[in-house]
């Protein structure tokens, strides 16, 4: 592997929505620092080509295909990783969609696809990995929130819903498994320069270029990179962050701030 300074040496980690993006930014980091990695993703051709990498690089991947939204595919993937590896000791539920609508425009099933995919995916994935890391001492789970889900934004509210639900839902989960040594932490990204991102801009019909200068309209006047992410997702992930559970990690160039 490229060289890192090994913080996640012997740990196991399970990261959904790894395929592209922040998921695949963190497969990489969380790869060259030392951990084996599970990629679960509906998109089979992305998420190979991210475990091709790994390995290509000497590192340990496992491609697993399904959907965070099925709790089958949910359970098989969380069985597929410990049988592989032996046990998991880091879940990271980052898969996530964004819809971009007010109440009136949403429809009953896009409302409903992004509450199963930003919310109930963790509840489904959590259920079977907290199980296999009591088995070893504990761990660490991090989920993938928003800003957006600690401030309100135009046009979103089923994405504002969800990600302040797992603002809650990290926090919740981070009182009642801390007695098995498994700690629970949250990221709220910014705007990051992802194909989500220009998603919203062809949603809302705004020009790419005109979207991502007002992304970028922050103190630091640039939005994110996924790698940038990654590596709030990677504290979390390792002992560095061992006295850290029930927070909501900001990590968006100061777009909060004030």
């Amino acid at each position: 592997m490229t060289a890192g300074i090994g913080t996640l040496d012997g740990k196991v980690a399970l990261i959904t929505g790894a395929a592209a993006g922040i998921g695949r930014a963190a497969a990489l980091l969380f790869a060259r620092e030392g951990a084996a990695v599970a990629i679960f993703d509906i998109d089979k051709a992305g998420g190979l080509a991210v475990a091709a990498e790994i390995e290509a690089a000497g590192g340990r991947a496992l491609f697993i295909h399904g959907s965070v939204a099925e709790a089958e595919d949910c359970e098989i993937g969380l069985l597929k990783t410990v049988d592989t590896f032996g046990r998991l000791d880091v879940l990271f539920n980052n898969a996530g969609i964004i819809r971009r609508a007010t109440v009136l425009e949403i429809s009953d099933e896009e409302w409903d696809r992004v509450m199963a995919i930003n919310v109930k995916s963790i509840v489904l994935m959590s259920r079977h990995a907290i199980p296999a890391m009591k088995k070893t001492g504990g761990g660490s789970i991090v989920n993938t929130a928003s800003g957006w889900g600690l401030v309100g934004g135009p046009k979103a509210v089923s994405y504002c819903a969800s990600k302040g639900a797992v603002v809650q839902l990290t926090r919740a989960m981070a009182i009642d498994h801390g007695p098995d040594n498994i700690r629970v932490n949250c990221i709220c990204p910014g705007d990051t320069d992802t194909a989500m991102l220009r998603q919203e801009a062809e949603e809302l019909g705004v020009p790419g270029e005109e979207f991502l200068a007002a992304a970028a309209d922050r103190p630091l006047r640039r939005v994110g990179s996924p790698e940038e992410i990654a590596r709030a997702a990677l504290y979390l992930s390792s002992d560095a962050s061992s006295f850290v559970t029930g927070t909501a990690l900001v990590v968006d160039g100061g777009g909060l701030a004030g």
